[in-house]
């Protein structure tokens, strides 16, 4: 089955879901509000590692839409992403980087997804003209990268990626370009049967200039023979290969679990990068956020069972701020250092704050950082 047979023959709706995995007829109808909301796909290959006797599963949590779903705590937009919104489908938060949202399709919408505000919707905040956006980065020097999301770009056809590539390769202020693509995890045949693909990604990947994909496993049993393959298709390609774990409830709040997934990750040559918290998203916060404190002891101990090479990731929370690392805790007090700032004042210092037991997150009021804030090396 080609990667486009995939998609065309994804799992849509909650009748087509309940068929292939068993839903409580009481949740039927609510399932169909979430989804007129926020859509669902699964393609056939994803929907493989699902065991459909397990309502619990892992990987089905990720993949299919729950009642949890229903609860609207939290925000659609958690770090700021409109207000660092440059013009449609450009953020430029960090002076060196500048974000590029190229699409809102994925293979599969993810149930934690941050952009549930427009992922699979029609949304003002897309692409609209590459060119303008290449423009942009070619008037701005201090830009030494360009990451490429979405939505997921590695859905779009191979030309348009090749477009991509072509108007960027010639900004010589650029030393890297990344991809943020989780297609190696949900739909990995895109990269395998996809010569033509590969051939571009080795065309643009070069000594000089790496393209970088930063992709995102979250549970060791996506790990298969087929996301291997794909990620050694990337690495005889050239290109380097990152991940970001997102630490979710009932998916891999579990320090063994973690470990397994790090070390494994590391294994088949992909580095781990970020293991970050779960945002405060509406209808993705009540179902999947872990508690700081039981966050940092979860991380903490998983790095007990790794070696220096499992464990470089950083636990991070992407806050409207900045990139902020978890990095210590102490009774109830936790500590926090600006790995990023969106001020670049604040770059690499430190502070701590009491957190409660139940807080996943820290408020976005200014008197937060402002009293107790110091310089990392002070």
């Amino acid at each position: 089955m080609t990667w486009e047979t995939q998609l065309k023959e994804s799992i849509r709706t909650i009748q087509e879901a309940s068929s292939a995995l068993g839903i409580k007829p009481d949740e039927k109808s609510r399932l169909k509000h979430v989804v007129e909301r926020h859509p669902m796909r699964v393609p056939p290959y994803y929907l493989s590692l699902i065991n459909p006797d397990d309502p619990n599963d892992p990987v089905r949590a990720m993949a299919v839409p729950s009642v949890d779903e229903l609860n609207l705590m939290g925000s659609y937009d958690t770090s700021g992403e409109k207000e660092n919104t440059k013009m449609p489908g450009l953020q430029h938060k960090y002076p060196q980087t500048a974000l590029i949202l190229s699409t809102n399709r994925c293979a599969m919408y993810c149930r934690h997804c941050f952009r549930k505000r427009l992922v699979g919707l029609p949304n003002d905040e897309l692409l609209r003209r590459f060119d303008d956006a290449a423009s942009y980065v070619r008037q701005h020097r201090e830009i030494n990268n360009v990451l490429i999301s979405g939505g997921d770009p590695f859905v779009l056809s191979t030309s348009v990626i090749a477009r991509f590539l072509e108007m960027l390769s010639d900004i010589q202020h650029l030393s890297f370009i990344r991809f943020g693509t989780r297609v190696p995890v949900t739909l990995p045949h895109r990269i395998i049967d996809d010569p033509e693909l590969l051939g571009l990604l080795r065309k643009h990947s070069s000594p000089q200039r790496r393209i970088f994909v930063v992709t995102q496993f979250n549970h060791p049993r996506e790990i298969t023979e087929e996301a291997i393959a794909a990620i050694d298709c990337l690495m005889r390609s050239g290109i380097v290969v990152n991940n970001q774990t997102v630490l979710l409830k009932g998916v891999n709040d579990d320090p063994e679990c973690l470990a397994t997934l790090q070390n494994n990750l590391a294994g088949i040559g992909v580095n781990p990068y970020y293991v970050f918290q779960c945002r405060p998203v509406k209808r993705v916060k009540h179902h999947f956020q872990v508690p700081l404190h039981r966050g940092y002891e979860i991380v903490e101990t998983a790095k007990s069972m790794l070696n220096g090479y499992s464990k470089r990731f950083r636990y991070i929370m992407s806050h409207k701020k900045g990139k902020i690392e978890i990095v210590g805790k102490m009774g109830d007090e936790i500590f926090f250092k600006f790995h990023q700032a969106r001020d670049p004042r604040n770059t690499g210092k430190f502070f701590s704050r009491k957190i409660h037991s139940h807080e996943g997150w820290l408020a976005d009021g200014e008197d937060v950082f402002s009293e107790r804030i110091r310089d990392a090396a002070g």
